[in-house]
């Protein structure tokens, strides 16, 4: 920690205690049970409804405490009470669109803005005062997000949560740190924890990915959640861009020579703040990392990742499960019979399949779609969004549990040019466009006739 963020967290701290005993609002005097749901809202109400400065550190500390205490349901009950009853001012929004009628004016307009915000969103501003609020908070909606998947009039309360995130964690306040075996031991430690591809086995596999003069490791930090990072990226020197995991991970590999390196491979992109899902820092990641390691490696000539495909496995299964599936012949099914259980194939099992695995993959990647009609796959929304185009496909590129489980072992390499990310990243938020390399396409199994999702295919 700093000693900037250490002076100004002890000085809200002090402003907390002074406040609190201006307040009288000890934490004995808390109920118990139930009404402790109840309690934290009237306090929520006290914090909105007051001016000081000091109460206010105050009472957010005492409310963000107060909600830490509470059992499942009553944090749900909290929310509920967030969503029902501090929502717009409803009175203040009718009155400034009527004066707005009279009367228009720029100082109207404002009125009707400031009048349709959420009270919650003032709130949640209110409670970030406390010292080391912001990682509660953090923590706060990580609970909603669990709520959410089946309480979705909760809604409302998570957009809010989202846009301020989005401002509290925009770029400009974002620090890039390269993580090596200098790094201090706790961050280490979380870098353990929080990889959520490649599972790091012990300290030894974590300094292969770290200390080895052809890997590099780079986390972004935020000032108000000191030593937590919030996504890291693991990198590899490579000659070119690799077909498969294990080599990447192999941790009694013989170092490459950076300078013998052309490649950079991004081969495991791992978010560590369950809270701040939906806050998109990836592709910012991304793309200082490439400026980074392009200035300490001049050699490089290629960017490309070594991705997963998390959702394949289940849509392959949902296909084979669908007497009229259009992805599927009758050949493919045939074949798929030896993709049994979740165990890896052996050798000549695995050259038998790897075409059909590929064509099948091509149809995911270029022709199935969400019912919004985006690529199913979310890791292929996240490269494909950031500019990337898919390059090639890797059957059995991961032959792992997990990988056989999620993927049937399936893999692919999104490549990242320079010059095309722009022109990339909007064709497909403009018009849906998948870019993708000739070798890819080739792959797909299409009538010609057919009317086919957007598809470019890349130069080069």
């Amino acid at each position: 920690m700093d000693g900037g963020t250490s002076f100004f967290g002890d000085l809200l701290g002090s402003i907390a205690e002074r406040g609190r005993a201006l307040l009288d609002i000890g934490r004995e005097r808390r109920p118990a049970g139930e009404a402790r749901a109840a309690s934290v809202t009237q306090l929520c109400e006290r914090l909105l409804s007051g001016q000081g400065e000091a109460s206010g550190v105050a009472l957010a500390q005492d409310i963000l405490a107060a909600y830490a205490g509470l059992r499942s349901g009553e944090r749900i009950a909290f929310f509920e009470t967030l969503a029902t009853s501090f929502g717009p001012d409803a009175g203040r929004l009718e009155r400034a669109l009527a004066a707005h009628e009279a009367a228009p004016s720029g100082r109207s307009v404002a009125e009707i803005h400031a009048a349709s915000e959420p009270r919650r969103q003032e709130l949640i501003r209110r409670f970030n005062l406390a010292p080391g609020a912001t990682a509660q908070l953090v923590a706060m909606r990580a609970d909603l997000l669990k709520f959410l998947p089946r309480r979705r009039d909760l809604a409302d309360v998570d957009r809010d949560f989202t846009h301020l995130f989005a401002s509290w964690f925009n770029r400009g306040f974002l620090v890039l740190r390269r993580i090596d075996w200098s790094t201090p031991a706790n961050v280490l430690e979380k870098i353990i924890r929080y990889e959520a591809v490649h599972e790091i086995r012990d300290w030894n596999d974590l300094r292969a990915r770290v200390d080895s003069p052809d890997r590099r490791c780079y986390a972004f930090f935020h000032p108000a959640l000191v030593d937590e990072p919030l996504i890291f990226v693991e990198v590899a020197l490579t000659r070119e861009a690799p077909a498969a995991i294990a080599p990447i991970l192999d941790t009694a590999r013989t170092p490459l020579a950076p300078e013998a390196a052309r490649t950079a491979v991004f081969y495991s992109i791992s978010n560590c703040q369950t809270g701040l899902g939906g806050v998109s820092f990836g592709n910012f990641l991304i793309k200082q990392v490439v400026a980074e390691i392009s200035r300490e490696f001049p050699n490089l000539r290629e960017f490309v990742t070594l991705s997963p495909v998390p959702g394949f496995r289940a849509w392959l299964e949902g296909e084979r499960a669908d007497p009229a599936s259009a992805a599927l012949t009758q050949a493919d099914r045939a074949a798929l019979a030896a993709l049994s259980g979740d165990g890896a194939p052996d050798e000549a099992t695995q050259a038998s399949l790897r075409p059909v695995i590929a064509a099948l993959a091509a149809h995911y990647f270029l022709i199935a779609r969400t019912k919004k009609g985006k690529p199913i796959d979310p890791v292929a929304r996240f490269h494909l969004g950031n500019g990337a185009r898919l390059e090639r496909i890797n059957p059995f590129g991961d032959l792992s549990a997990r990988g056989m489980a999620q993927a049937c072992g399936l893999m692919v390499n999104y490549r990242y040019m320079i010059d095309e990310i722009e022109k990339n990243h909007e064709a497909f938020f403009d018009r849906g466009t998948i870019v993708a390399s000739s070798q890819v396409r080739k792959l797909a199994r299409v009538d010609e006739h057919a009317k086919l999702p957007a598809l470019q295919e890349a130069a080069g």
